[in-house]
């Protein structure tokens, strides 16, 4: 598996980074809000979906960071900054213009966490930080309330 470095200038690029980084895990203490450098950090452990949909599957996991720059305010739900070893599941990260070049990140985690974040205009990153580890487990989402367990494939662009 390579590592990734993708820069995030607009909304196309980020629909790339989320994808790739879908069902991505971190702690709460791994969210960094620097408000006076205008800047959040989120360092994760992403899943490789490259790697888990060949013939062949092998389960990976590496740490990355997704840097975003420009951020105005942070806002949380259903996130305790207390609770610091709470573990949080990424599931998308989204951008809603509002007064371009200006708008929102959104960053959804499972049972209903989110990050909101106003930016002055959408730049961010997305660096992998080292070598990959292998996992015994890929990550599956209920298809509905009672429906069984499936793997998800992420969103293709």
């Amino acid at each position: 598996m390579d590592q990734l470095k993708f820069v995030v200038l607009d909304e196309e690029d980020l629909e790339v980074v989320s994808t790739h980084l879908q069902d991505a895990v971190a702690k709460v203490a791994d969210v960094l809000w620097r408000p006076q450098e205008k800047r959040l950090v989120l360092a994760v452990n992403r899943f490789d979906w490259e790697g888990a949909q060949t013939a062949k599957p092998e389960y990976h996991r590496r740490r990355a960071a997704l840097r975003f720059e420009r951020v105005l305010s942070c806002k949380c739900r259903d996130v305790n900054p207390a609770g610091k070893d709470a573990v949080l599941n990424l599931l998308a990260v989204e951008f809603s213009e509002t007064d371009a070049p200006s708008g929102v990140v959104t960053l959804t985690f499972s049972g209903g966490a989110a990050l909101r974040l106003e930016v002055e205009c959408l730049e961010a990153e997305l660096a992998d930080l080292g070598p990959s580890w292998t996992t015994a487990a890929c990550p599956v989402h209920a298809l509905a309330e009672d429906g069984p367990p499936s793997k998800v494939s992420p969103k293709r662009v």
